[in-house]
């Protein structure tokens, strides 16, 4: 018999989860999900962004505030990709709208992009002159807020088994 895993319930825990053998997720190449994989590259740069908007405030070297707007940029475009993929499994698995992670996952993540894509236009054309406290406090928001979702996203992953290599239908059974 299955143990259930010892891990403390923070937010939601379903009993039969924990024994099944996971959702495969629905966008996937030779069977390894691409939403975990891709969500690494909108990361490292919005909050790499945060780190080049302090660089700016301590030495007020115009290097670090074009720097922010290259990775907010490319944060906001790869963002977009990461966000595509999670949307096409957050629709084709019910057990990810089932679930309050997958919710906060996707509207925290929707936000963390409708701010990035604010910081990233008012830097545009000006970069040295924007790193206004607006957009450091909007680089510090983006960067808390991708812990949040991205704690939630691991919730789905680690504690609801969803986008890992299993057996299981994607479909949630009628109670």
């Amino acid at each position: 018999m299955t143990r259930t895993p010892d891990i403390p319930l923070l937010i939601e825990n379903h009993v039969g989860e924990s024994t099944d053998s996971g959702i495969p997720s629905t966008v996937e190449v030779l069977k390894h999900p691409l939403h975990p994989l891709i969500v690494t590259f909108p990361i490292a740069f919005l909050v790499g962004a945060l780190g080049t908007d302090i660089g700016y405030w301590v030495t007020q070297d115009a290097f670090w505030a074009r720097a922010s707007v290259w990775l907010l940029g490319v944060g906001f475009i790869s963002g977009l990709v990461a966000a595509l993929t999670g949307m096409l499994d957050f629709l084709r698995i019910d057990r990810v709208r089932k679930r309050q992670s997958g919710w906060i996952h996707m509207i925290g993540n929707i936000v963390a992009l409708t701010l990035t894509l604010v910081n990233w236009l008012l830097r545009l054309g000006r970069p040295a002159d924007s790193v206004s406290l607006i957009g450091l406090v909007l680089s510090l928001v983006v960067a808390s807020l991708l812990g949040f979702t991205g704690w939630h996203g691991a919730e789905l992953i680690y504690r609801h088994k969803i986008a890992v290599i299993g057996h299981t239908s994607r479909q949630e059974p009628e109670l």
